[in-house]
């Protein structure tokens, strides 16, 4: 483990014999470093072996946090890390319903290079595209519906 990442984890308070401790809210230490973006931290907890689709009390995963810093980088190094993309929370809403309903244009991008389920809905029955919050996100999510295969 790097000194970086090792001090990274003493300074917020995890363990370095268990990586997947959960802290405030049940936050794994991979989740509060993506909060934070601190990619060199979230890359190397990854390798180490840190649970990649471990979720928090809301049953959120590192990913939804990714999403909602606008940490491109950490979104695709998760993404490629093959984290569930199609996670619900308590609330049925996957990170991309969250995207299209904070009008998050380029966090929807992203997220659509990764083939997400467009047909989930959360528990009031509502797919991503509802969620959409302004023109862009609606014409990105119509345009994606109507190319998805499933």
């Amino acid at each position: 483990m790097s000194e970086t990442t090792n001090q990274w984890l003493i300074a917020k308070g995890y363990d370095i014999g268990d990586l997947n401790l959960r802290g405030e809210n049940g936050d794994t230490a991979l989740m509060k470093a993506t909060r934070e973006g601190m990619y060199a931290v979230v890359e190397e907890l990854i390798e180490l072996g840190a649970e990649i689709n471990a979720k928090n009390n809301d049953s959120n995963n590192a990913l939804w946090f990714a999403c909602f810093g606008n940490h491109y980088d950490l979104i695709d190094l998760l993404l490629t890390a093959k984290i569930d993309i199609d996670n619900q929370n308590d609330n049925g809403a996957t990170v991309l319903m969250y995207a299209a309903s904070a009008g998050k244009a380029e966090v929807v991008k992203v997220l659509l290079k990764y083939h997400p389920n467009l047909k989930l809905k959360n528990l009031d029955d509502y797919r991503a595209l509802d969620f959409a919050s302004n023109v862009e996100v609606l014409r990105i999510l119509k345009n994606a519906t109507n190319h998805d295969t499933r």
